[in-house]
């Protein structure tokens, strides 16, 4: 087990250097790489209070969210058609209708204007507005930017959350991160990183050396890296007291275009996987713009080895470390290369490692798709 204090006293010394560079990166915007015909993250369920009106920015578009009256959701453009107003700021009433606090016109959850309350009445059909379709699975509120017609179940495997027992699920968390998703999405599938940049937390000296194995099941691209008989990380001794060392797994799947899932347990050495234990580490992007994007991420552990008392600290303790090793380890150094890439102007070339497999064959499926919906 590992208590604050020693979980505090696990930390010292990983926390990296914060990186900075002069200037900042508002030049003109890079032509943006989003794949509208995809399914993305809103928020977790349980954040989406009813009555409320929800504002998030996809992909340089206002939207407006709110559970109707049936337990869907409406999402729609989130700016009155009359003088731009922002609808998020109105309120919601019976029938599931915005009213705009600037002149009161209300809005239906298909986005079309139900009410002129002024002169005639009357309503021109400009002063309709752009609806989503919007699904709630997995505990998720997901969204289709896209045209083409949005099929739920393309919706990635997340069912490791379905009826999972709260214990054994970490409490959601959310960064705003200023990067392109992109960046994010090499990060988390070059694993590589977690032995130098989370040393001691979620990797180790040992887990540097094992090349990945790359994989790809359709448009799904997963990357595996087995470490046998290795020091055991300090998130993993949490869920298994008593083994510093073991065998390793971690094998993390990109489904387009831009969610992952992870997952990361050990076991003793020489014991088959499935006597161990681990979690799996669920990853959402969602494009905010060119260079910001929304963070979800939540952990679901399974084959649990620990009784309900010591659950309670470890679902708290997976939360923290994962949140620092994100917030705190991995944003500084992304923010500072989308900066130190923003410097460099265009015609930027990366050298590429044997760990940047899994990167490189993501991103040829994405430059597909792409092309695809152009």
């Amino acid at each position: 087990m590992c208590p604050d204090s020693e979980f505090a006293n696990a930390l010292q010394g990983i926390i990296p250097t914060k990186f900075t560079l002069s200037g900042d990166s508002s030049g003109p915007a890079p032509k943006p790489r989003f794949l509208r015909n995809a399914w993305y993250v809103v928020t977790f369920s349980s954040e989406f209070a009813e009555g409320t009106l929800v504002h998030r920015t996809i992909m340089n578009e206002p939207i407006v969210f709110f559970r109707k009256e049936d337990g869907g959701i409406a999402a729609m453009t989130d700016r009155c058609a009359h003088r731009f107003v922002p609808l998020s700021m109105g309120t919601l009433l019976a029938g599931d209708r915005i009213q705009c606090i600037y002149h009161g016109l209300q809005f239906g959850a298909d986005g079309k204007c139900a009410l002129n309350p002024h002169g005639s009445g009357k309503i021109s059909a400009a002063m309709n507005l752009k609806s989503y379709t919007v699904v709630e699975k997995h505990t998720l509120i997901w969204i289709w930017m896209g045209d083409k017609p949005a099929d739920p179940a393309t919706i990635p495997d997340y069912s490791c959350l379905d009826d999972c027992p709260e214990l054994h699920v970490t409490e959601p968390g959310y960064l705003n991160v200023k990067c392109d998703y992109q960046l994010l999405v090499d990060n988390l599938l070059d694993l590589s990183h977690i032995s130098f940049t989370h040393a001691g937390l979620l990797g180790n000296a040992d887990t540097a050396t094992t090349d990945p194995e790359v994989t790809q099941d359709g448009d799904v691209v997963t990357v595996t890296r087995n470490s046998l008989d290795s020091e055991t990380p300090g998130i993993l001794k949490m869920m298994f007291p008593g083994i510093p060392r073991g065998d390793q797994w971690q094998s993390i799947s990109w489904f387009p275009a831009s969610n992952l899932r992870l997952e990361f347990g050990c076991s003793k050495v020489g014991e088959p996987k499935e006597s161990g234990t681990g979690y799996m580490a669920l990853h959402f992007l969602t494009p905010e713009t060119e260079r910001t994007t929304h963070y979800h991420y939540t952990a679901a552990r399974w084959n649990v080895l620990t009784d309900d008392d010591q659950n309670r600290e470890i679902r708290d303790m997976i939360y923290k470390g994962r949140t620092f090793a994100f917030a705190d380890q991995d944003v500084p150094v992304i923010e500072a290369q989308q900066i130190s890439m923003d410097h460099g102007g265009e015609g930027l070339e990366p050298g590429l490692l044997s760990v940047d497999a899994g990167p490189a064959r993501y991103v040829k499926i994405l430059d597909r798709l792409l092309a695809e919906e152009a």
